[in-house]
């Protein structure tokens, strides 16, 4: 318990000191370049502790349980007790088909439950006034970091190099881009941004580091990173996708409308 308090007191003071530039910077607009008085100053304080509090005990959480939990199960599910392979079956892609499956389901979940991606759906149904679904476009952005951390963990257990997916990724989003709506364009942008947020970095960083030191041949250094570019790319890919099928399936409907109409 005394190691606890010690840790969350330096969690606690390294956040405060990381936090304390922002809070500097705000109160410099505010009073020498606004000139105005800081509006409900209490409420500000208030806030303010509530948001350092909060930080602290969340990266005290990554640090006790989500980094840990993220690298252990990466390692268990590439066991060759667990899967098994033999010595020569470990460099085989196919012995590992459970770290494919942990991985998209991992992806899945935690994109769903990213605080950044619940925002910006709330934000695109109200602003497209229930044109988008708030939960469409989640399950849409979820569905493509689940198959992007399956192809990532893929790309780590096979050696492939990352620039070669990244590449091909992002012709493809270009290709998409230039035969996408122009409305939902920005917004698939910004859903590969908020993908890559509180809850997704610190699984999918355990989960890449934990397999490339159990895959054979690997190197965290070198294998273990790449994962959250993974889950920044594809779901753009995915969100465009859904909006050309949507504009498609809007001109279908037109063209039956008016074939019926006649």
């Amino acid at each position: 318990m005394i190691d606890f308090m010690i840790d969350f007191a330096l969690t606690l003071f390294n956040t405060l000191r990381d936090v304390l530039p922002i809070i500097l910077l705000i109160i410099f607009f505010q009073l020498i370049v606004l000139k105005q008085p800081i509006p409900h100053l209490k409420k500000v304080i208030l806030g303010g502790a509530y948001v350092v509090l909060g930080l602290s005990l969340f990266l005290m959480g990554l640090e006790k349980a989500l980094f840990p939990v993220g690298k252990i199960m990466a390692t268990q599910l590439s066991d060759p007790a667990f899967i098994g392979a033999t010595t020569s079956e470990l460099s085989n892609w196919r012995s590992y088909y459970w770290i494919y499956i942990f991985a998209a389901l991992i992806g899945f979940s935690t994109t769903i439950a990213e605080p950044s991606l619940i925002a910006v759906a709330i934000k695109a149904g109200e602003v497209s006034a229930g044109t988008i679904s708030p939960w469409g476009l989640r399950i849409t952005v979820a569905l493509g970091v689940a198959f992007a951390l399956a192809l990532g963990t893929f790309r780590i257990v096979t050696g492939t190099p990352l620039f070669i997916y990244i590449m091909v990724g992002y012709i493809v989003v270009i290709i998409q881009t230039i035969f996408a709506p122009r409305t939902l364009i920005a917004l698939a942008y910004d859903s590969g941004g908020v993908t890559t947020s509180t809850v997704t970095v610190p699984l999918v960083a355990a989960l890449g580091l934990g397999l490339s030191s159990a895959v054979p041949g690997r190197s965290p250094a070198i294998d273990g990173f790449g994962l959250i570019a993974f889950a920044s790319l594809f779901p753009i890919i995915t969100v465009l996708g859904y909006a050309q099928f949507m504009e498609l399936k809007t001109r279908m409907l037109k063209i039956k409308s008016k074939k019926n109409a006649i």
